[in-house]
């Protein structure tokens, strides 16, 4: 039994057990993968994967047992490499953050300014995904941090908190008929069409259901994954738009009106989270400490023993 082996039966899961995708993952044969697997099941004295001809179609009961094995194998091997580090090179090495546009553009730059003053030599890659890239991500190991407002908090697998929290917020052209009102209302918003976040990006859940409780369908002729994007069709006149209170910038964002919503939608809250059982280098607890001081190290760490996915 070796290492390849073992990834090779990581990655035939995660690929759908298409060993083509698997061979061009970790840079070799198909032939040589599915040797690897036959030696494997040899060695072991089992059939680890469901076969049709020579195609696999899932895995055998202890196929089953056997890859979360593997799981915990790697991720351990991965750790121990970090550990060496850690003390080898303190101050050097890489920080993967995996985040949303909205928080890379919006919520991050002071905290990544600070940290790449406090560690020049640390190579931090921030990927940009979907909330449900963003937990793949974190559970294969492949990132260090995640940051997000939807699907972090009910991963068992993952220990998450609170980071900061905001409301959604109308914005309009300078002029719009809704600046007049006294008091904005759903129903007045419902009015007009409405550009916002595709669905699962950025509490669009909560803007959805806040329409759906006062019984209006609202309009929504575009979505899009940033607010970048909104905001320009907006200023074209193409719809009202919602989006995330601290994506408007006044004075920054053209000739654009940010109303007063706050009563309209509910309170998000924009979460960080890690995975329970990768070893994070001292520099990713002072990344997250620059985001939330009272996350501290020893209270990260204290958190990552607990059972269950809430570390509040």
């Amino acid at each position: 039994m070796n290492f390849q082996q073992l990834r090779i039966i990581r990655e035939t899961v995660r690929r759908g057990f298409n060993l083509t995708e698997v061979a061009n993952a970790l840079f070799t044969s198909q032939s040589g993968v599915s040797k690897h697997i036959k030696d494997l099941e040899d060695e072991l004295g089992v059939e680890l994967f469901v076969r049709k001809g020579k195609r696999l179609l899932g895995l055998t009961e202890p196929g089953k047992e056997l890859v979360v094995m593997v799981e915990r194998m790697l991720l351990d091997a991965g750790n121990i490499k970090r550990l060496a580090e850690q003390y080898s090179k303190r101050d050097e090495g890489q920080l993967t953050v995996v985040t949303t546009h909205t928080q890379a553009r919006y919520a991050l730059p002071k905290v990544v300014t600070a940290f790449k003053r406090a560690y020049p030599k640390v190579h931090l890659k921030l990927h940009q995904g979907s909330p449900a890239e963003i937990v793949q991500l974190l559970l294969d190991g492949q990132a260090d941090i995640g940051v997000a407002t939807e699907a972090l908090a009910n991963v068992p697998e993952l220990a998450s908190f609170p980071y900061y929290s905001w409301h959604h917020s109308v914005i309009v052209p300078n002029g719009h008929p809704l600046q007049a009102l006294p008091k904005l209302t759903l129903e007045a918003v419902a009015d007009y069409p409405i550009i916002t976040y595709h669905e699962g990006f950025t509490g669009r859940a909560r803007i959805d259901n806040a329409f759906a409780s006062a019984g209006l369908v609202p309009d929504v002729v575009m979505s899009a994954l940033d607010a970048d994007v909104i905001k320009t069709y907006v200023e074209l006149g193409l719809g009202v738009g919602i989006l995330a209170s601290m994506a408007f910038v006044a004075g920054r964002d053209g000739d654009l009106v940010q109303l007063d919503s706050t009563h309209l939608f509910p309170e998000n809250t924009t979460r960080i989270a890690v995975r329970r059982g990768h070893y994070l280098r001292g520099f990713a607890y002072r990344f997250i400490e620059l985001c939330a001081p009272e996350l501290t190290e020893a209270r990260v760490i204290g958190a990552l023993g607990k059972q269950g996915s809430e570390a509040d």
